[in-house]
């Protein structure tokens, strides 16, 4: 979608679609009041005739006789003007989308007069709005070859109209790439099992390169060499062969400790079956999107590299397919991961953490990073616990925590701290080695998955990890992402970079 930024003037004589917000109060900006007036009260007669009361959320479109010059005006609910934040300026956009797809329009004009109270001027509120249109405007639909003319997307160019029309273009243009970055993970997660799998994963890694990445890629030899049997043992079982995705932005000048990198790590198990603890059969095509935590990786380092953030930052992703092949890993199994524990596979089911805990190691070795951030989906336990608005946070340090709180209020990629603690900790311990992947009883699966994680981070190293099962997946359209990948992540971690470790 084509987004423009222009300043307020006239209103457009000629357009599709005229849109202007309306809130609560049902008051009527200075624009809007004219074109009612030319119209003969049309507008407002349109409002008092329907439902439409200026929550947020609510669309009335008007249709205009041809004298108006103007096809259609579409009214947008904007609830209260004290709370229109940035996140309810794209919520506002985003929904645009699917009304005017509906409706057939090719093009509209947004005109943002944000009252008195609101909390954010119009130029924020442009670029917002612009923003969300965008991220609504995503499709995946390359593998449908018989779509009705009807049920294609009309809507291609929104002109957003308000003051500081400048300002609210070079907004627009620093979150643009991150728009970017997001389309890349929901494009990456969305794909089929047989089309990305870890060897295609990282070929798409690869692509990375052209902006600036440094991308390298481990296959099964090295990481045997390395003793990454954690991670190895969980992709014995298939025929496509397991990989490690390393890719360096440098961004930043500085040297010494502050150019340690940040590291940022996924999960990215491209299918599974569950193993020999195989999954029942119902649900289990939407395995394909357990790679969730590395599309969000590289999704980020995507943006990253778009943006030229200035930081130093290194994204790792452990690639492999669980699958239940001759070779398989079995139950009761025990290997040797790359730190040197042990640990006793009670469930082949439970393999993301195996995967993560060699990843993580592997990581903090080679880089010396300033932080560590892992991304997973890696509980259905955490979806009993948070739903699908909210992802899962365990930390060990409370500066982080409290900074990918905030980010993911200002961001909508909201977190929720979970506890850790020696209780839940030797839950996992093992009669035969270091530990076990799954905890001793099915209580507190997330907790105990995280605990398992925090055995291979490093004494002094601050660590968050983000059990992102119920969000990056949704179900159901959301105003800023149709039903499907969400790439839960990329605009939260994108924030934190910005706020607090770029230069």
């Amino acid at each position: 979608m084509k987004i423009t930024f222009s300043e307020v003037k006239t209103t457009p004589q000629r357009a599709d679609a005229l849109v202007f917000g309306v809130s609560e109060d049902k008051a009527f900006s200075p624009q809007l009041q004219a074109l009612d007036k030319k119209t003969g009260g049309l507008i407002r007669r349109g409002l008092e005739a329907s439902r439409f009361t200026g929550k947020k959320g609510q669309y009335l479109s008007v249709i205009l006789p041809e004298s108006a010059g103007v096809a259609r005006v579409v009214l947008a609910g904007l609830g209260a003007w004290k709370d229109f934040s940035a996140l309810a300026a794209e919520s506002v956009g985003g929904g645009l989308v699917p009304q005017l797809n509906a409706a057939g329009a090719h093009a509209a004009a947004f005109i943002v007069e944000p009252g008195k109270q609101a909390p954010i001027d119009a130029a924020t509120a442009a670029a917002h709005i612009g923003f969300g249109a965008l991220l609504r405007s995503y499709r995946f639909d390359k593998y449908k070859t018989k779509q009705k003319p009807e049920s294609k997307p009309s809507f291609a160019a929104l002109n957003v109209i308000g003051a500081n029309s400048k300002a609210a273009a070079a907004l627009f243009a620093r979150l643009k790439p991150v728009a970017e970055g997001i389309f890349f993970t929901r494009d990456l997660v969305t794909e089929p099992a047989n089309v990305i799998d870890p060897e295609t994963l990282a070929d798409a890694c690869r692509q990375l390169a052209d902006l600036g990445v440094d991308v390298e890629v481990l296959g099964e030899e090295e990481m045997h060499a390395l003793g990454m049997n954690a991670l190895l043992g969980v992709g014995q079982g298939s025929a496509k062969e397991s990989q490690l995705v390393i890719m360096r932005w440098p961004g930043a000048d500085k040297k010494g400790k502050s150019a340690a990198p940040l590291a940022i790590v996924g999960k990215g198990v491209t299918f599974d079956t569950g193993g020999i603890s195989i999954k029942p059969a119902s649900g289990m095509e939407e395995m394909k999107w357990d790679m969730g935590g590395a599309g969000t990786v590289i999704g980020l380092m995507r943006a990253l590299a778009l943006r030229k953030a200035k930081v130093n930052v290194v994204g790792v992703a452990g690639l492999v397919e669980n699958m239940p092949g001759g070779n398989a890993q079995r139950p009761g199994d025990v290997v040797k991961s790359m730190s040197g524990q042990t640990i006793e596979v009670l469930n082949t089911d439970a393999e993301g953490r195996l995967v993560l805990a060699d990843a993580l190691w592997y990581t903090q070795e080679r880089f010396k990073p300033r932080l560590v951030i892992d991304l997973a989906t890696l509980t259905g336990a955490i979806i009993i616990s948070l739903g699908t608005s909210r992802a899962g946070l365990f930390c060990n340090d409370d500066e982080l925590a409290d900074q990918l709180f905030a980010a993911g209020k200002e961001t909508g990629d909201e977190v929720w701290r979970m506890p850790l603690g020696e209780v839940y900790d030797k839950q996992i311990d093992s009669q035969i080695a270091d530990m076990q992947n799954i905890g001793q009883e099915r209580e507190a699966g997330s907790i105990t998955a995280a605990q398992f994680l925090k055995r291979f981070i490093k004494d002094g190293t601050p660590w968050a990890h983000l059990d992102i099962a119920g969000t990056a997946w949704s179900k159901k359209d959301r105003d800023t992402c149709p039903k499907g990948a969400t790439a839960f992540g990329v605009r939260l971690l994108d924030a934190l970079i910005a706020e607090h470790y770029e230069a």
